[in-house]
């Protein structure tokens, strides 16, 4: 039997590269998936974050959009979560005032910063973050966050289909296991945008500010 590379060669995976004007989306970056003994715990996330501190300075350096989202229910009995809560209860963790819902330490928000608000998978699922970087002019969204295989892989997929170049960043993405992992990067990179390493991202986002006038 073939292997999946050799298999979609030809028929997958080419590139559509950066455009002019990147927004970096962090997303849900939040600590049910990096404090130990969690449900939602994953160790490739913990690698993720610590991964992400200097793609998110190199982009704050060049002057683009940081943009972060968090999962936030407000519904009693989280019930604005709808099926994706019945078929994922552990969700219900991510409300005001559980730890687990909150900021991971060095990837949290600044001043300034737009924090989109979701309860869903997709970043763009519900919420104004497409109307919001159409209206910034942005066609390329970079992504870094949680987890791969469940909202990066949907954001990924919306972006493309909202008409935005979709940029994963390799190693500021993580889940609780390699093989979803790598699987969904491996799907993202073939059919819905590209998935680069974060040294490619950083030298990507530094040509923003040098073709400033």
């Amino acid at each position: 039997m073939q292997t999946a590379e050799a298999n979609y060669q030809g028929v997958w995976g080419n590139r559509i590269g950066f455009g002019q004007r990147p927004a970096l989306v962090v997303i849900d970056f939040l600590k049910a998936y990096t404090i130990e003994g969690a449900p939602l715990y994953a160790p490739g996330v913990v690698e993720a974050v610590a991964q992400t501190p200097a793609l998110i300075a190199s982009a704050r350096a060049s002057g683009i959009p940081v943009i972060h989202t968090r999962i936030l229910y407000l519904a009693e009995n989280c019930a604005d979560g709808g099926m994706w809560v019945r078929k994922s209860p552990v969700m219900k963790a991510m409300v005001e005032g559980n730890v687990l819902a909150e900021f991971c330490e060095g990837v949290e928000p600044t001043a300034g910063e737009l924090v989109i608000v979701k309860q869903y998978a997709s970043a763009f699922f519900g919420t104004s973050l497409a109307s919001h970087l159409h209206a910034q002019g942005i066609d390329t969204v970079i992504m870094a966050g949680c987890s791969t295989s469940g909202c990066i892989r949907a954001s990924a997929v919306d972006a493309v289909q909202h008409g935005f170049r979709a940029i994963v960043v390799r190693d500021c993405v993580g889940d609780r296991h390699p093989d979803p992992h790598n699987a969904n990067l491996f799907d993202i990179d073939s059919k819905y945008g590209d998935v680069v390493s974060r040294e490619e991202a950083i030298t990507e986002i530094a040509k923003v500010k040098s073709d400033r006038p």
